[in-house]
């Protein structure tokens, strides 16, 4: 099959979040499996310092964008797994320091930004060779693709993931006419939402299918709790939503061999963890300890549950425990974690900002995984936390849900330790009980062994949407 994919990060070159990790990897494992795939991205100031070999195409494309008439040039790479990449070159749109505008705010013209990306996609689709069957967008910078390509009757399928509902494209009614469309779109039939126009809700409603990144998410999102507003609409459209798992890239992600770690270690031989147990400390100024080590790495906003920690904190600034925090986001939060480092030093510290390479070796060394989400689509971190032996410990929600097995005691079976609500003292009762395996070294051996087991891998989640690739294929020959 001939398949585009259309987003707005791709790993190592754009990234804020995991849907850079997924077009790193989903694209790569369908390759694999034998189809032509490409991907589409605006040619943002990073993926043009970072990208190697990227040239500039003859192929200049036009688009109206209200009243005026607005040109990019197309440029062409590779990425590092060999994925050719198309660049939408438009500098005033995209040649800036940050992706969607500095930490906690957007950029004030993301509309025409990202409305001018989606007009160009399909365009671009009508050159690529071989012609795409499937446009396959995501998140709802992509969201306007599926309208497009309805309203102008253009010969392609398109799929639509959702990675994160909560972040939905919400521009006010008067920049309707910056897409050009007839003035039946802005319609609660169309793309309309309280007068708004929303991008993901244009793309649940004209995409020809759905897909979300994890079965539990899929359900989640139709109910009142999960579906931020969208609720309703998603469960008319459920007949075209799937909940696909997102994999894990243990390509890059395991510690049997992880460039990254002083030490390589197996499920066989799970206890060469302290050695980068030892590492991390020293990095961070401590003195090796035996205290069980907690880390977090995430985004550090309210919706990965950072209020829960903050008010947690006590469980990890007593003698039995060390934490470390690595991530950015909230500039509120950043700054009280920050506060917590340099008041307690010898047992919390606080990285600003992300580091891969620290990021490897702390899931190398630490002993648990801190997810207390809010909700979690699906989450990669503890996918790569299992692989490394590192226990996660996580709000039941989404796919950490769908992935995690929670400690069972009696059976003596589990992968890590989750908890329900979300509140602060259903988290630290999943803390203390990780405590509790931490001080039975068989138990959590052998815990640390059946996670390192755990399979995730890209090929079986590209597999599933090459299901839905041949699905839709089918029924455009039908039509």
């Amino acid at each position: 099959m001939n398949l585009l994919f259309a987003a707005t990060e791709l790993s190592p070159y754009a990234k804020t979040g995991g849907l850079a990790d997924v077009l790193a990897a989903l694209p790569a494992a369908l390759r694999r499996r034998g189809h032509s795939v490409a991907c589409v991205l605006p040619l943002f100031r990073s993926i043009r310092e970072t990208l190697p070999e990227l040239r500039p195409t003859d192929l200049v494309l036009s688009a109206p964008l209200g009243l005026s008439l607005q040109s990019a040039r197309i440029w062409e790479g590779r990425t590092d797994r060999d994925i050719r990449v198309f660049l939408v070159e438009k500098e005033e749109f995209f040649d800036r320091t940050y992706l969607y505008g500095p930490p906690g705010t957007d950029y004030a013209d993301n509309a025409s930004r990202f409305f001018f990306f989606s007009k160009i996609i399909p365009l671009l689709a009508q050159h690529v060779q071989p012609t795409p069957e499937i446009l396959h967008l995501h998140d709802w910078h992509t969201g306007l693709v599926p309208v497009f390509v309805r309203a102008g009757r253009l010969p392609f399928r398109t799929l639509f993931t959702i990675h994160n509902l909560a972040y939905q494209g919400n521009f006010w009614g008067l920049d309707f006419p910056l897409t050009n469309l007839p003035a039946s779109y802005f319609s609660p039939a169309g793309i309309e939402f309280h007068q708004h126009i929303n991008c993901l809700k244009a793309a649940i409603v004209f995409s020809d299918r759905l897909t979300t990144v994890s079965p539990r998410y899929a359900r989640e999102i139709q109910t009142p709790e999960f579906g931020c507003g969208l609720a309703e609409v998603l469960h008319e459209r459920k007949y075209k939503l799937s909940g696909i798992l997102n994999g894990a890239d243990y390509t890059r992600w395991d510690p049997r061999s992880d460039p990254r770690l002083a030490t390589r270690y197996s499920a066989g031989n799970p206890d060469a963890k302290h050695l980068s147990k030892d590492l991390v400390a020293k990095q961070v100024g401590w003195e090796p300890s035996d205290a069980p080590l907690f880390c977090l790495i995430s985004r550090l906003t309210a919706q990965k549950g950072i209020p829960l920690l903050i008010e947690i904190i006590d469980e990890f600034r007593q003698e039995d425990s060390r934490l470390i925090v690595l991530g950015e986001g909230d500039p509120s939060l950043q700054e009280s974690l920050l506060g917590l480092a340099r008041a307690f030093s010898q047992s919390i510290a606080v990285r600003i900002g992300f580091d891969e390479a620290f990021a490897h070796l702390l899931l190398a060394g630490a002993d648990f995984l801190l997810t207390p989400s809010l909700f979690e689509p699906c989450g990669l971190t503890h996918l790569y936390a299992l692989r490394y032996g590192t226990l996660p410990i996580a709000r039941e929600t989404g796919g950490l849900a769908d992935t995690i097995t929670s400690w069972n005691p009696v059976a003596g079976q589990g992968t890590g330790f989750l908890f329900q609500a979300p509140v602060a003292s259903a988290f630290a009762e999943a803390v203390r009980r990780a405590k509790e395996v931490y001080r039975d070294p068989p138990s959590l051996r052998e815990m640390r062994q059946e996670a390192m087991r755990q399979e995730f891998s890209w090929e079986r989640s590209a597999a599933a949407y090459e299901e839905i690739y041949q699905r839709l294929i089918g029924s455009a020959a039908r039509d």
